[in-house]
């Protein structure tokens, strides 16, 4: 038997809710394909395929969830049955409950263009061949590209649905598809490694030769690489540097966060918390950002939301619990996987771009460093007490232009200073994948720890 479509099967379970009883039925529904080859041949292939349903029951602010990976009915009851029985051995909380219908309709949802037939209909055996294409592109973008670390395609396509007792009900559904890769450069006994990207939402979207040139082009720059004296110097970030640093700041902006004094910026709003060039967005109804969606995993319409502008904190991300308890509305920021209930997530965080691309802004620098990749950032970072200090590859800046290559590199401040020392947002807004955008970034000074 077929399974039911996702709205249909969290309907059925959300009809049977009792008086005095909320019930919410999320549904999902996912076929994921991933690739990786290595010298020309398939080194990994899955092809998966998950139905799902995750179930909350909320009687008197006590709160039972269950989940099943499975839709038949029998499997539906069983999963209410289970979330009503660990509902009982919760403890009430006040502010729990799920959305209203005045709360799911006060933004009315986007219109977004997310989902291509034509990605489910590519045979396996294509995509495998894209990834071996990206491969052999890589390896003769430039002579001195020694071999290819890694070339893998990854694609998913993904449906969604809630249903509420309250009469909530919503659905969204998107493609997605990316290929990555890592070229290996060398130079006698030296190699460096560098990579490059591409995301769309079908294959037709991706461009193998950038990402190919890209990855040769990131690798080759380094060889040569030194250990430079430690000083302290103007920074320029790459734009995969920045995106990450930016889901790093956008977990601190989550109401979640807040409430459990995890956050640097836990009492700061109003205050300038960064530079007054900076205006940070999360922004989920911008349709080549990654995270797009029209509905939160609440079935909440999804907006934007500024949450700093000119360098000032405006608020944070919410979902309608921490919304509640922090006396404000939800903004449609809840995400959610099956396994449980929903959390609080940047889905589209980017900064507003500037007037000048890259190369304008490295000439504009008498000397610096440029920051092409970090290690350690998670390990190195703290959305608490803001404390950064990772590892860095990249090249300096000298009169105006790259210079030498530099290695071993640390590079430490802390993300409350790094935000107050922004100097300019390069005019290369670009989505990756993740939950942030990636732009040039010049930060007037950092330490940099080396020889």
């Amino acid at each position: 038997m077929p399974e039911p479509e996702p709205l249909v099967a969290a309907r059925r379970v959300a009809l049977q809710a009792r008086p005095g009883e909320q019930v919410e039925a999320y549904v999902a529904r996912s076929r994921e394909t991933e690739v990786s080859v290595l010298r020309g041949d398939v080194e990994a292939l899955t092809v998966a395929e998950q139905f799902g349903i995750g179930v909350r029951v909320l009687v008197d602010g006590r709160q039972g969830y269950a989940s099943a990976g499975s839709l038949d009915p029998d499997s539906l009851d069983d999963t209410l049955a289970e979330a009503r029985d660990n509902a009982r051995f919760s403890a009430p909380d006040p502010w729990q409950g799920l959305p209203t219908r005045e709360e799911a309709t006060a933004v009315a949802p986007p219109r977004l263009d997310l989902w291509r037939d034509d990605l489910e209909a590519v045979p396996t055996t294509a995509k495998v061949d894209l990834a071996l294409a990206l491969e052999r592109a890589t390896s003769g973008a430039d002579a001195r590209i020694r071999g290819v670390e890694s070339a893998s395609y990854h694609d998913a396509a993904v449906q969604g649905a809630v249903a509420s007792s309250l009469g909530v009900e919503a659905e969204a559904r998107r493609t997605a598809c990316s290929c990555s890769v890592a070229a290996l450069a060398g130079d006698g006994d030296e190699t460096r490694t560098g990579y490059g990207f591409s995301v769309g939402r079908t294959t037709g979207d991706l461009d193998l030769d950038a990402a190919a040139a890209d990855a040769a082009e990131r690798a080759t720059r380094l060889l040569g690489a030194t250990q430079p004296p430690s000083q302290q110097l103007p920074v320029v970030l790459d734009p995969l540097v920045t995106s990450s640093l930016l889901g790093i700041v956008g977990a601190a902006l989550s109401g979640e966060a807040v409430l459990k004094g995890r956050s640097m910026f836990a009492g700061r709003v109003g205050e300038a918390v960064a530079a007054p060039l900076v205006t940070l967005v999360d922004d989920p109804t911008t349709e080549d950002a990654r995270g797009a969606s029209t509905h939160d995993g609440e079935g909440v319409p999804t907006r934007r939301t500024v949450l700093v502008a000119e360098g000032e904190l405006r608020g944070f991300l919410h979902n309608v619990y921490t919304g509640r308890r922090a006396g404000e509305a939800t903004t449609g920021s809840a995400v959610r996987g099956l396994g449980s209930p929903p959390g609080v997530g940047a889905r589209a965080l980017a900064l507003t771009p500037g007037a000048r691309d890259p190369e304008a802004i490295i000439a504009s620098l008498p000397a610096g460093l440029y920051v092409q990749a970090v290690s350690g950032l998670h390990s190195g970072t703290s959305p608490v007490s803001g404390d950064f200090s990772v590892g860095a590859v990249g090249l300096m800046i000298r009169d105006g232009a790259f210079a030498e290559p530099v290695r071993e590199v640390t590079v430490a401040s802390t993300l409350q200073r790094i935000l107050l020392d922004v100097a300019e947002v390069g005019a290369d807004l670009t989505w990756l994948p993740g939950s942030a955008a990636g732009a040039t970034v010049l930060v007037s000074e950092m330490q940099l720890s080396g020889a």
